[in-house]
């Protein structure tokens, strides 16, 4: 996910809205680090879309898709959209 997105964002995700998306995402999925994580979030410096009030985000399961999130989805929406485990 692009890390500068995030930043503009300034949180946007979490049950009180203040939380970045990847912090976020870690935490839903059980918020283990490394190897014993089962998904793995990783933020890249700027991936070039830059849409406004959206975080872009790449599922490397499918490249060829990228996913604009807006502040204030829900993250069991997202999980349940790229059909990670929870």
């Amino acid at each position: 996910m692009c890390r500068k997105c995030s930043k503009r964002q300034g949180g946007g995700f979490g049950p009180k809205g203040k939380t970045p998306l990847a912090k976020a995402l870690k935490k839903e999925m059980g918020g283990k680090k490394g190897r014993k994580a089962h998904v793995g979030v990783v933020e890249v410096k700027c991936l070039g879309v830059c849409p406004r009030h959206a975080v872009t985000m790449i599922d490397t399961r499918d490249p060829h898709q990228w996913l604009l999130v807006k502040p204030g989805t829900g993250i069991a929406e997202i999980v349940e959209d790229l059909k990670l485990p929870a």
